[in-house]
């Protein structure tokens, strides 16, 4: 009788066990803090010991609210220059305003502009430099111009034998490809390599890619060192902590920004000169029948001189739109067919620059459907992610 009591008792007591640890189970885990390249310092101190520095930031270079180069210098790390980008160093400029050199008021090192009449580090710049450290938050869109800076700087470590540092951030568009994938006709400052307007990897995957399909200048090979992120993966989506650049100030206008850039090749605005850049776009010459929204632009923090400055503009507010997994379409072509002076429609080369090709404009212009033009960019797409595969750091969408 006694063991038959045992028994259950630990029957009783397995049962239990189980149901806690069930239970336990069930509990939903907490989500690891997802940590930058530039917070993995035990990985890429070892690289900067002994060497001379220079550091290619700006206010977005930050880990937990402190600057990566106040960090690096107090960790003893000899930073002899840094160099800055278009919007400056430490502080956010206008939109294609002019960056000085200048001296960094906290540190005391020299800042060289690359955004001007030099944008890539020359020889005579790197004389005194052993390394270089690149740490820019991109957005993840082909005309977001962060990307060309590390490709430049790239080039001009293979050129000068310098090695490159990646500190690697997430892409807040990781989680998606989209886009037609740019041609060779339609290279410019604001898309120099094969790849569509949303391309679904971090800079440090793509830095991997440039190098890795020849894409730097003249085929030159960069000694390159990418320092991961922590706890990041393309499914994942990721609050930008610093405003990237004075006109993506939400999470939303980085959101809708691939799909509302097209925009800047046309006359209409883009929300430049409102409190919601990239979140409205419109026109005086916007049918005001086909709409109940207005705003007027006018001279704001990241742009002094916006489109339709000062003018009534007819168009579409997106603020409530839902997030946007794929390049939105229907607001170009919503535009086009609203707009009152259609000849004018279209900055021919300024729109294709975006798009990638010429054939956006005319497939537009002739009435195709969103699902219709997207068909024309699958194979090229395909081939892209056949690419992409290769170069991925991070557990894939």
């Amino acid at each position: 009788m006694m063991n038959y009591k045992f028994t259950i008792k630990l029957l009783c007591a397995v049962v239990l066990s189980i149901f806690c640890f069930s239970a336990a189970d069930a509990k939903p885990k907490t989500k690891a803090k997802i940590e930058p390249g530039a917070a993995q310092f035990d990985m890429y101190l070892p690289l900067l010991k002994g060497k001379r520095v220079a550091f290619m930031g700006n206010q977005t270079s930050e880990v937990n609210g402190v600057h990566v180069v106040d960090l690096l210098m107090e960790k003893g790390v000899n930073i002899v220059k840094a160099f800055a980008p278009e919007h400056g160093f430490r502080n956010m400029a206008d939109a294609g305003e002019k960056i000085n050199d200048q001296i960094d008021e906290k540190t005391g090192i020299s800042i060289v502009s690359l955004y001007g009449r030099v944008n890539k580090p020359t020889p005579e710049m790197l004389k005194d430099v052993d390394v270089m450290v690149f740490d820019i938050q991109d957005v993840g869109a082909r005309f977001y111009t962060y990307i060309y800076s590390m490709q430049r700087l790239m080039e001009a470590g293979a050129e000068n034998g310098v090695p490159v540092i990646v500190l690697d951030r997430p892409n807040p568009l990781g989680y998606y490809i989209d886009g037609p994938v740019l041609e060779d006709t339609c290279t410019s400052g604001i898309g120099r390599n094969p790849i569509p307007i949303v391309y679904g990897m971090t800079e440090g995957e793509l830095a991997l890619m440039m190098n890795g399909e020849g894409w730097l200048k003249d085929g030159v090979k960069c000694d390159l060192t990418v320092i991961p992120c922590k706890n990041y993966d393309h499914s994942m989506r990721y609050s930008l902590p610093i405003l990237p650049s004075p006109n993506l100030p939400t999470d939303r206008s980085v959101n809708l920004f691939p799909s509302v850039c097209f925009f800047e090749g046309t006359p209409l605005s883009e929300g430049r000169g409102t409190k919601w850049p990239f979140e409205v776009f419109g026109s005086p010459l916007i049918d005001s029948t086909a709409t109940d929204f207005t705003f007027t632009p006018e001279p704001t923090f990241g742009d002094k001189r916006p489109k339709q400055n000062g003018k009534l503009c007819y168009g579409r507010d997106l603020r409530n739109e839902p997030e946007q997994k794929e390049i939105n379409l229907e607001y170009i072509i919503w535009a086009y067919n609203n707009y009152t002076d259609k000849e004018k429609f279209f900055n021919h080369r300024g729109f294709s620059l975006r798009a990638g090709n010429y054939d956006l404009e005319e497939q537009i212009k002739a009435g195709m459907s969103p699902k219709d033009i997207k068909k024309t960019w699958q194979d090229g797409l395909d081939d892209f992610k056949k690419k992409r595969k290769k170069y991925l750091i991070y557990k894939d969408f």
